[in-house]
């Protein structure tokens, strides 16, 4: 496939929200997350933006292709040469917002999930009738293989839930919508780049946000599924993860505050890591789980060493 393809529908009405959705060789996955997208009703127009990070085998921008070639929805399907999940996050919302001038709510949903029924309307709503900047909503997991409780109830899969209200923030990009005004004050890129290949980078743009006064809601209707596949399942996996998670809090720490406060809490972070775990332990009895908070600890420690893992960079 060669270069960005453009959806050349004629619109009546003008578009109101934009769906983003970056992939990176998940064609099939992707498939599903459009599927359940294009299903969507609403009494409002929305388009649709995908930008494939895979630029040698776009695979992910042929598929979308193939599914949106014939669809009455507006869309844009782009290749992002620049690896990395933030280049291809910055893409679809930085184009998103200059291909459809007149919308005013961008979203975004992940590759590896689904939108259920009656997502879209709802979060959509609640921005408007909340006049809210940033909405997000549940993401329930659906694991491809038979979990123990002690896993399915792991804090790295557990999501922020109850009653549709104004809330602190949130946290990930998986579910979420962001109005036009945020962009245009947050300044270009949206997105830190800095945080391409650890993640985190939806964390970041989300505190900032806050800082910056955004208002922020939770819409309990607006439920998207995450696909959880075996390897993200294993011990390994989830300990690794964890220490990440504490990795990512550092460094936005590091740049929102002074070197000693921050050294101060990495510090304390450790015995309240600790006694955290050790409650965790007592209550839940899964060692797996209690070992979270304490591995976030130490995740802030060896950041502040400088060394950071890089999940989201992979071989060419």
């Amino acid at each position: 496939m060669a270069g960005d393809q453009q959806g050349l529908e004629q619109v009546s009405r003008p578009v109101a929200a934009v769906v983003c959705i970056p992939t990176f060789r998940r064609p099939d996955w992707l498939a599903r997350t459009l599927a359940s997208v294009i299903a969507q009703r609403t009494d409002f127009c929305f388009a649709l933006v995908v930008v494939d990070n895979d630029a040698a085998g776009s695979e992910g921008a042929k598929k979308a292709t193939a599914l949106l070639s014939s669809s009455a929805i507006p869309h844009r399907i782009l290749i992002e040469p620049d690896q990395g999940n933030v280049h291809a996050i910055n893409r679809a919302f930085t184009e998103a917002q200059a291909a459809f001038p007149e919308a005013e709510f961008f979203l975004m949903i992940d590759d590896d999930e689904m939108a259920m029924p009656g997502w879209l309307a709802a979060i959509v709503a609640t921005a408007q009738k909340q006049d809210a900047d940033i909405v997000g909503g549940p993401v329930r997991r659906e694991f491809d293989v038979p979990v123990p409780d002690a896993i399915a109830r792991h804090p790295l899969f557990v999501s922020i839930e109850g009653a549709t209200r104004a809330i602190d923030q949130i946290h990930g990009s998986g579910n979420c919508l962001i109005r036009r005004r945020v962009f245009a004050q947050m300044g270009q890129p949206p997105f830190d780049v800095s945080f391409n290949f650890l993640g985190g980078g939806d964390m970041e743009f989300f505190t900032r946000s806050k800082r910056a006064g955004f208002s922020t809601w939770w819409c309990q209707e607006a439920v998207v599924h995450e696909f959880v596949p075996a390897e993200r399942v294993s011990a390994r996996f989830l300990l690794k993860r964890s220490i990440r998670t504490g990795s990512i809090n550092y460094v936005i720490d590091r740049m929102e505050q002074p070197a000693g406060r921050v050294l101060v809490k990495n510090i304390g972070s450790l015995g309240l890591g600790f006694f955290r775990s050790f409650g965790l332990l007592l209550r839940t009895g899964s060692l797996l789980g209690a070992s979270h908070p304490f591995l976030m600890s130490v995740g802030r420690v060896v950041a502040s060493f400088g060394v950071l893992p890089q999940p989201y960079k992979a071989s060419r």
